[in-house]
């Protein structure tokens, strides 16, 4: 054991180091998150080693407060980009070498998995304007391997003869080689999703959702509320990425029935008018056919709207759809698709 970690907990994290704070960090991330080791060089990787080794003891509101710190301070920084080669060779200087390939194994997964799952994260019209400028024969390649609720909204977004097109060579398609696959997939990697990284200011969030969907309601509800003190509009942010307006379209009819018992039917409207048809005609199809029909006219004599009053409502219908799970009245799937349910 080190000297430090004879003495009591440290609880004050002004007196940790840099290096220190860091390491601090990265063990309450766990290994869930070795992602994060990208954006260290080799010699900083060793020097926060070092200190890992080293630390002792932190008592958990030092690593509660270095936590939001390090929330606030990527909510509000730039996207970061890596790749397996540099990830590999980091965490090299850090791991042994079975660990280390076993966790690029975990991290890789199935041949494309990993981007075909980022493809089905990313806006259709975002990923439609990249693919409306490839060969139809590329872009059915890639429809088929995303999912294909996804690729409907995408062929949707693309121009009709082009998709058309694409939708014929989908159906003529023949198994594909693995190196043309492996291509396709390097390219989507390099133009793609690469130029996506550096250009969304989102990225962040988004990584820092998916950490925040894997504390429990207790333990989000402190940090969120900890870094609204810091950072406002983050934490909204990072909240709506957590699970958004769409994904209210994995309720249950119970849970939907709930749910439009619970919200305001002003409200309501005002955020069905932004949402996709299918999940508009799934909050019609639990209601009566007297409130839909009066809803569907509240919609149309509305008008245009604020984009800004759509997000808001939209917003506070998912607050209350997450308040209603906490206390057990609903059922929230998660983001990933793993606690919908069959049946």
């Amino acid at each position: 054991m080190s000297a430090r970690g004879k003495l009591k907990a440290i609880t004050d994290p002004t007196r940790l180091s840099g290096p220190e704070k860091a390491a601090v960090v990265l063990l309450a991330l766990g290994e869930e998150h070795t992602a994060i080791w990208e954006s260290l060089d080799e010699e900083e990787i060793k020097e926060v080693s070092q200190a890992m080794a080293s630390l002792g003891t932190v008592s958990s509101a030092a690593v509660e407060e270095l936590l939001v710190e390090f929330v606030a301070g990527l909510s509000g920084g730039g996207a970061i980009m890596g790749s397996f080669e540099q990830t590999q060779r980091l965490l090299a200087a850090v791991m042994p070498p079975e660990r280390v390939e076993a966790l690029m194994e975990e991290i890789r997964g199935p041949a494309g998995r990993t981007m075909w799952d980022k493809l089905g994260n990313v806006n259709e019209a975002v990923l439609a304007n990249y693919l409306k400028n490839e060969y139809p024969q590329t872009v059915a390649v890639v429809l088929s391997k995303v999912k294909s609720e996804h690729a409907a909204r995408v062929l949707a977004a693309l121009p009709e003869d082009f998709a058309l097109e694409c939708v014929m060579r989908m159906l003529r398609m023949e198994p594909v080689q693995r190196e043309i696959l492996d291509k396709i997939e390097q390219t989507l990697r390099t133009e793609f999703m690469s130029n996506l990284a550096r250009t969304s200011k989102r990225d962040s969030h988004e990584m820092m959702a998916d950490i925040f969907n894997a504390f429990d309601r207790q333990t989000e509800a402190r940090f969120i509320g900890a870094l609204e003190e810091r950072n406002r509009e983050s934490a909204e942010r990072i909240r709506a990425l957590m699970f958004v307006f769409e994904d209210l379209s994995k309720l249950d009819p119970g849970g939907v029935q709930t749910l439009l018992r619970s919200v305001d039917k002003d409200q309501l409207a005002l955020a069905l008018k932004g949402s996709s048809d299918a999940l508009r005609e799934m909050f019609f199809s639990n209601m009566s056919e007297r409130a839909a029909k009066i809803m569907r006219e509240d919609m149309e004599t509305m008008g245009p709207v604020r984009l800004r009053d759509v997000d808001q409502a939209q917003m506070a219908m998912v607050q209350v759809a997450k308040d209603l799970a906490a206390k057990g009245e609903i059922m929230l799937a998660g983001a990933g698709g793993d606690d919908e349910l069959i049946y």
